[in-house]
């Protein structure tokens, strides 16, 4: 290993990935309280000692050089083995501390933090930090390993994962109570009933839109009209403004069907029923609060019921 490397410092690395994850020396410079003429001098500094510049400017947007992207990398691995560290540290002295890095796809986000913490309640001393990410954005992520574990349906069969299936994630269309379709309807509706009405759907990219748009295709029901939103919250509302029906995780609005806000209609081929499931790479080294959360999802089985209970909707007539 050259000699310029050994005298790279963990402050400049800190420095580093903050730029990194802001593409800006100026909110780098916030984030680390520090001026921006003291982030541009780590800088310079990193990149002499690895003599390879470490970004560009392409028009006014900061851009990573290929130096950077492994360098990025490296930074990422240190990191990770430093909390590791604090973790089998903390586990010696009889407690478990550290941080659990938790992705969730963006319909899990209703129950993910119930999940964190009841965990929480268990160990005190760790500290999650979640984020709240599309199908797509949870691929990307599983692939440049930013995450402990991540919580999603519809685990991809082209990479080599672990996943658990913990709960399952009901899929209902749902309609405001003056929508034609909750009239006085003592029937059950079809799918098919629905194909002349407005569709509101997710991003491309969305597990929901995903699953749904496979369930159609294998029922053969096709929307001809359809409005894009890009999230569940906005789904909703335009659901609630009469813009259309929308297909939504039940625990996505769990709180406007209790209120009666909107109404879940009765669809002989509904719900639409998919897992959530804990997924990590496989081969990938779990840290002891990693494993912990893994057990904790494993073993708790009353205590996930209890939670999923929450988003349980009684009827309203």
């Amino acid at each position: 290993m050259r000699n310029s490397l050994m005298r790279i410092t963990l402050r400049q690395l800190q420095v580093f990935r903050a730029v990194c994850e802001q593409l800006s020396y100026s909110r780098a410079a916030e984030i680390m309280a520090l001026t921006q003429p003291a982030v541009s001098l780590q800088i310079r500094q990193l990149e002499e000692l690895i003599d390879h510049p470490l970004f560009e400017y392409v028009g006014k947007k900061l851009y990573l050089t290929a130096a950077a992207e492994r360098l990025l990398l490296a930074t990422t691995d240190i990191f990770q083995r430093l909390d590791d560290l604090d973790m089998e540290l903390s586990d010696l002295r009889g407690s478990l501390k550290g941080q659990l890095r938790i992705a969730a796809e963006s319909s899990a986000k209703y129950l993910t933090p119930h999940l964190l913490a009841a965990f929480q309640q268990r160990f005190p001393d760790v500290s999650p930090l979640l984020r709240v990410v599309n199908r797509a954005q949870i691929i990307r992520r599983i692939a440049e390993n930013r995450d402990d574990v991540v919580i999603m349906s519809l685990v991809p069969e082209d990479m080599a994962l672990e996943f658990m299936p913990f709960l399952n994630n009901p899929i209902v269309v749902v309609a405001p109570p003056s929508h034609p379709l909750c009239q006085d309807r003592n029937d059950e509706l079809t799918l098919k009933d629905l194909q002349d009405y407005p569709l509101l759907i997710r991003e491309p990219g969305s597990g929901t839109r995903k699953a749904c748009e496979e369930f159609f295709q294998q029922k053969r029901v096709h929307f001809a009209r359809t409005m894009e939103l890009n999230s569940h919250e906005a789904q909703c509302e335009g659901v609630l403004a009469g813009l259309g029906l929308a297909f939504l995780p039940r625990h996505a609005v769990y709180r406007e069907l209790q209120s009666g806000d909107l109404k879940e209609l009765s669809v002989k081929e509904l719900p639409l029923y998919r897992s959530w499931c804990l997924v990590h790479a496989r081969g990938k080294r779990l840290s002891p609060v990693m494993e912990a959360f893994i057990q904790f999802i494993r073993t708790e089985r009353s205590v996930i019921s209890q939670i999923a209970k929450r988003f349980e909707v009684e009827s309203k007539e």
